[in-house]
């Protein structure tokens, strides 16, 4: 075990994430033999084969998943001890890694992130938009520092603080039956086709969830990847949507598009920073979180 080394960890790590050697290779900059050699020498290191050869990759045996789970440990620590120690020298640097949902991304990110890079330069920000189901696991995975995602999506085994809140309103065209009311239930609108997200989005889950209760059944005409997407075709009278109030702001201006809030008390949405540990995150990713949850008290 004295031999292990960390470029061996991070290219178990790098193979593990990739499922091929090769794949692997490319991303460590190394010759695929020098990366074969490597995983075969610490499989004799540790006395039990690792990785599962397959025609088209490789997968990880149960010593494998040990492996790398213990080697994302080991590499996360050494990640943060460099961070910590960054402060002692000229200002707080490092890099935060954020997996985020597409709302807080285009509603409430940009001035944030911007306002904290003024304060921090030499912090890099790692931001990568993810569906909230994906973002939760991968801060469970150590793939991320930190994700901010919907607060209504299950994840009790991660530490959550209040990021913002958005509202969600039903978007219409501006010549539909229902264009003309200041507000509406949410189930007064399934008479209609929907337009919306595709399934593995947390919005979606929730409005088929709400129809559900209802005891109505969500008639959805088509299911594109954007917000934007949606409104364009909500413009052209393919259908009605639902989508956060804060992220359809600059479509309306050459749209043809109603927003009409929803009544519903669930239509008034909280999006949270969740992470493993506050407390075992390296001093960089702190920084971070200390400015999201404080700018909208300031």
């Amino acid at each position: 075990m004295r031999r292990f080394d960390f470029v061996t960890l991070k290219l178990f790590i790098s193979v593990a994430d990739e499922g091929r050697l090769t794949a692997a290779a490319e991303r460590e900059h190394l010759a695929l033999a020098a990366v074969s050699k490597r995983i075969s020498d610490l499989e004799t290191l540790v006395g039990t084969t690792l990785l599962y050869r397959r025609p088209r990759g490789v997968e990880l045996t149960p010593a494998g998943q040990a492996f790398l789970h213990h080697a994302r440990r080991i590499m996360d620590n050494i990640e943060r001890l460099q961070a910590e120690l960054s402060e002692y020298g000229e200002g707080v640097r490092g890099h935060v890694r954020i997996h985020s949902n597409t709302s807080a991304i285009i509603a409430f990110l940009p001035q944030d992130l911007s306002a904290f890079s003024r304060l921090y330069p030499e912090i890099k920000i790692d931001l990568q938009e993810r569906v909230s189901s994906e973002i939760i696991a991968a801060v469970r995975d150590g793939l991320t520092d930190i994700g901010i995602f919907a607060g209504h999506v299950a994840a009790p085994d991660l530490q959550q603080l209040s990021y913002r809140q958005d509202r969600l309103v039903l978007m219409t065209p501006i010549d539909h039956p229902l264009a003309g009311r200041e507000s509406i239930a949410f189930n007064e609108a399934l008479a209609f086709d929907f337009i919306g997200l595709q399934q593995d989005a947390s919005l979606q889950s929730l409005l088929n969830e709400q129809a559900n209760l209802a005891g109505k059944t969500l008639r959805m005409r088509i299911q594109v990847r954007s917000f934007d997407a949606i409104c364009r075709m909500i413009h052209h009278g393919m259908g009605v949507g639902v989508l956060p109030e804060q992220t359809i702001y600059r479509d309306l201006g050459d749209l043809q598009l109603k927003s009409i809030p929803l009544s519903d008390p669930w239509a008034q949405r909280e999006l949270v920073i969740g992470m493993r540990r506050y407390a075992s995150l390296h001093v960089t990713a702190r920084h971070l979180v200390d400015h999201l949850t404080q700018k909208e008290d300031e």
